[in-house]
């Protein structure tokens, strides 16, 4: 621990004190590396280790933020819990849960703070209910506690009332605290706070309580309590579910954990992220809104899912994506809404940005793009539901199925954005790689008849053709290596996949050399960039070094594949999480937390190590 210091008391600001490295806040920021994230499968907050909540989209995870001050510590509000005097901080998760618990201590005393968003003990709650259950140690800590909502992304304008419970309005929200022992809550703009002092036998209870276009039925404190601890044994329970009995199991557990937090209960969609424009280079430009469902990520969520025997939730996150695509077929979208909609046009936001990295993005602007991986995605998707979890199509969702597979006979020889949603449309050469898997699989499910067929000899001659055009355009005898797109040298670390997805056998030469090929010109350490190029733009991308080491399984070096994994999971967070990117040099997070595809790609390879024991 790094010296502390002492808490500069500005009430419209989120700064607090130094406790380390990935706590020390940097003008009011804390690194994306300091935060835990809790949730109730409808929404998920951040929290620091300095007890600030800085980020929370109530009542679901796609909605404007009641605290942002993770992109804007003055005006993004913010809940702030902490002494009043100097501390040191540590936390961990409540084992086999999603409960955060953080223990403070001072010279005086400790005190630990369980954050938790509550369910009801029949599921999901009708409004969301953030609950800090304050567990006083020895001694006496002075303590304090601000709740200060922001606008909602200038929305509106917060204001607060004292009648007989503390209510704050934002907009068409309405959030009652409720507390206990926690000190007589002050109102002021658009704000309440308070002070007390943590003794040893007194529990203290803060809780938010928001409702969205309804009325609030202010729950008492003891209902509040009763649920907090019936929401962790519910994730206790939850957790058993997960058989999973290999090497490093309670990182494996809370990856899967995570993926459940991030999956919005009330569909079966997996957010890609929990949170949006955290960017991907400090001070740059690519920072975007992950808070949608992506057809990309699905893939893998079942592929996870499946491994881990996690059948309901297989349903679940099938029926969304068929459903989505449903509706827009023969065009598949590379996301949509975790209600299924195509959501809006993405929109610039007036904040100060996470360390003044701006633009600020709510909606995502790649919603419109053509990406033709996205078929060999859910044809996937369903291929693995069907072949490893026995499921049985529906005529509807069989005929849909025919019906893309003709599309993509149509469409592979026209150019893409690609799997990394760049603006400019070329041959890609993992999105010709995945119309082949589209049409594979649906060979594959014509001869299980699961759907018709009827087209399956085409099906069977543009497969074969797009096998011949990449090899024909999209190998590179100068870097020897396949390549991102047709007549470059530029390299692409999703090609790592090829041999997952079947488009080749991981013992093919070809592969071996273009494995290499992406080590020798993508690899900082253990990590790799995305593409050529990107080291200038933006960090290295979590997810690729772990599909490395699928690529290294499969091509015969499991002993180099976990060296890997022993160097990958020695930087994930001291929770067991991890972001979109990271620093090589200094192992700090980029991008947006927590960031499902990075957490898919950690259980994926632990899964495929797992089974070559």
């Amino acid at each position: 621990m790094t010296k502390l210091t002492e808490l500069r008391d500005d009430a419209a600001s989120c700064t607090r004190c130094d406790l380390n490295r990935d706590a020390a806040r940097t003008d009011g920021f804390a690194g994306i590396g300091s935060y835990g994230v809790i949730g109730d499968g409808q929404s998920i907050a951040l929290v620091s280790r300095d007890g600030a909540i800085d980020w929370w989209a109530a009542p679901a995870m796609d909605s404007p933020p009641v605290f942002a001050a993770v992109l804007d510590p003055a005006d993004g509000g913010c809940f702030t819990l902490e002494p009043t005097v100097p501390y040191q901080a540590k936390r961990r998760y409540l084992p086999g849960t999603n409960v955060l618990e953080t223990t403070f201590s001072t010279g005086d005393g400790t005190v630990r703070v369980i954050d938790s968003l509550n369910q009801a003990a029949n599921g999901l709650l009708p409004w969301a209910e953030l609950v800090r259950d304050i567990r006083p140690g020895d001694g006496e800590v002075p303590m304090r506690w601000r709740v200060a909502p922001g606008t909602l992304f200038h929305r509106v304008r917060p204001w607060a009332r004292a009648r007989d419970v503390p209510l704050l309005h934002a907009g068409n929200l309405m959030m009652a605290i409720v507390a206990e022992r926690a000190g007589d809550p002050q109102p002021g703009l658009g704000a309440f706070s308070s002070e007390f002092t943590a003794r040893a036998g007194q529990d203290v209870l803060l809780t938010l309580v928001v409702a969205d276009h309804a009325p609030l039925v202010v729950p008492s404190a003891a209902d509040v309590r009763q649920r907090r601890e019936a929401s962790e044994q519910a994730w206790r329970e939850w957790c058993q579910t997960v058989p999973y009995e290999g090497e490093d199991r309670e990182l494996v557990l809370r990856s899967a954990l995570t993926l459940k937090l991030l999956t919005y209960a009330p569909t079966g969609a997996m957010a890609a992220a929990a949170t949006t424009s955290l960017p991907e280079k400090i001070g740059g430009e690519r920072n975007y809104d992950y808070r949608y469902g992506w057809i990309r990520d699905t893939s893998f969520v079942l592929d996870s899912f499946i491994r881990l025997g996690l059948t309901q939730e297989v349903q679940g996150t099938l029926a969304w994506m068929l459903d989505c695509i449903s509706e827009t077929a023969p065009v598949i979208h590379p996301f949509y809404g975790l209600r299924g909609h195509v959501p809006a046009a993405e929109t610039e936001l007036r904040l100060r940005g996470y360390r003044d990295s701006v633009p600020v993005r709510g909606g995502n602007r790649a919603i419109d793009q053509p990406q033709w991986g996205c078929y060999g995605d859910l044809l996937e998707c369903v291929w693995l539901a069907v072949d490893r979890a026995g499921a049985h199509l529906d005529p509807a969702s069989a005929d849909l199925l025919d019906a893309l597979g003709d599309h993509v006979c149509d469409i592979w020889t026209e150019p893409d954005c690609g799997i990394w949603e760049l603006d400019e449309r070329r041959h890609n050469t993992f999105s010709k790689a995945g119309c082949w898997v589209a049409l594979d699989r649906l060979i594959r499910l014509a001869e299980r008849g699961q759907v018709s067929g009827r087209d399956a000899d085409r099906w069977q001659a543009e497969k074969k053709a797009i096998r011949a055009w990449i090899d024909a355009h999209c190998w590179s005898d100068a870097k020897r290596s396949y390549v991102a797109h047709a007549g470059s040298d530029e390299l692409d670390a999703s090609l790592l996949l090829l041999a997952r997805t079947g488009f080749l056998d991981g013992k093919d030469p070809r592969f071996t050399q273009t494995i290499r090929a992406i080590r020798a010109e993508l690899a900082e350490g253990p990590w790799l960039y995305r593409f050529s190029g990107a080291r200038e733009i933006e960090g290295a991308f979590v997810a690729c070094s772990f599909w490395l080491i699928d690529a290294l399984v499969r091509n015969g070096h499991g002993r180099q594949a976990r060296k890997l994994w022993r160097e990958l999971v020695s930087q994930v967070s001291d929770l067991g999480l991890l972001a979109e990117e990271i620093d090589p040099a200094t192992g700090a997070f980029l991008g947006n937390l927590p960031q499902g595809l990075s957490h898919l790609a950690l259980l994926n390879a632990a899964a495929l190590l797992n089974e070559q024991r």
